[in-house]
């Protein structure tokens, strides 16, 4: 297919409440929609990166220039029949991978809606419905805490993911479980401790975690092997893992028991897939994680987290969890059985609304392709 068109857009959506980790607290989530037109079909992506480079190296600015003085002038000069084939017009450019992603879901996206299938189905997904919980950001107090999680289990959420740093941990995990004691229940770290922490790690483990999500450095995955030896509770990898040979280092290394995947995070769908049929040879759990995306990347998101070995529940919440209003329609509503269905229509299986993307959109910039006749 000749790509006729790109358009970028920074995008900045208001939260309904703030959510706070151990990066910091969010009001907003910025981000940039990508869209590619060709031969009448649109195809839409959502790069996830941020204002500030503290999950990811990357933010919007940066992405930006990538996107627009290398990404796009890739496929915009080469005919791409799949959405495999941008892997190879742009393998040369190091690093970059929410920028890539971002592009690359354009891409599968459009692939799909020519050929008439979801992109589930194209990608490989078999699960028609996905088992989805919740996380829930750092509270000022337990009550309040306990008030939130409450009301997320009678949503209908079947796990509760829990935000923590140091301080406000152990006290926050105890009284959580006290309160709930049959529930999934996981927390994560966002890469706050050190292993001098350990004593702490050790005292969590009387309380029953689905997992520990990224308690080290983002970039130290064998402290973490370290860690996952003096531990029963799985230890899950998130930041730590941008590719599918971080995935094969971690698991050789015994580094954890579970990976979170984040398409966004790797690099694409692609690498993506390439973790999860690692993962599943490896009998290593995986489930999808979230970037707040509205809801062109959570259709993305929702599409992958088919695939068989996306075992454990995905932090894909309902749409209305994060925003008021949403970018894409239909809303993605949580079922009674805390599952989420996959869209069956093609492509991502959504309509974006461009009357509410242009209210949330900061700047935007198209990328005409000069050998068309637009």
């Amino acid at each position: 297919m000749r790509i006729d068109k790109v358009e970028l857009r920074h995008t900045k959506m208001e939260l309904l409440t703030p959510f706070e980790t151990s990066l910091g607290v969010e009001s907003y989530e910025e981000h940039i929609i990508v869209r590619v037109d060709s031969d009448g079909l649109t195809g839409w992506g959502e790069c996830v990166v941020e204002p500030t480079p503290a999950y990811s190296p990357e933010t919007v600015k940066t992405a930006w220039h990538i996107l627009s003085d290398f990404l796009i002038p890739a496929v915009l000069n080469n005919n791409i029949s799949e959405a495999k084939d941008y892997i190879g017009h742009i393998s040369w450019i190091r690093g970059h991978r929410m920028a890539k992603a971002g592009l690359e879901a354009a891409l599968w996206d459009l692939s799909a809606k020519s050929k008439g299938i979801s992109l589930s189905k194209l990608l490989g997904g078999v699960q028609q419905k996905i088992v989805v919980g919740v996380s829930v950001g750092m509270q000022d107090d337990v009550n309040s805490l306990l008030k939130e999680i409450s009301g997320f289990i009678d949503d209908g959420y079947r796990r509760i993911k829990l935000k923590i740093s140091p301080g406000k941990d152990l006290q926050y995990i105890k009284a959580v479980r006290k309160e709930f004691p049959d529930i999934l229940f996981q927390v994560d770290a966002n890469s706050a401790y050190e292993l001098k922490h350990i004593d702490i790690f050790r005292q969590m483990e009387d309380y029953n975690l689905l997992l520990i999500e990224q308690p080290l450095g983002c970039e130290d995955i064998y402290a973490h092997s370290r860690l996952q030896r003096e531990l029963k509770t799985p230890i899950c990898l998130d930041e730590s893992i941008r590719s599918a040979e971080d995935a094969k280092a971690a698991v050789e290394l015994g580094s954890c028991k579970n990976i979170n995947i984040k398409p966004g995070r790797v690099g694409g769908y692609t690498e993506s897939i390439a973790i999860h049929d690692y993962c599943a040879a490896e009998n290593i759990p995986v489930w999808h994680g979230g970037m707040d995306e509205s809801g062109i990347g959570r259709a993305g998101n929702i599409a992958l987290a088919s695939l068989p070995d996306f075992i454990l529940p995905a932090d894909i919440s309902a749409s209305r969890r994060y925003y008021r209003k949403d970018i894409a329609e239909p809303l993605f509503e949580l079922n009674k059985d805390g599952t989420i269905d996959v869209p069956v229509k093609p492509g991502i299986g959504v309509e974006v609304d461009i009357k509410q993307l242009d209210t949330v959109t900061v700047f935007k910039d198209e990328f005409k392709n000069p050998k068309r006749n637009l």
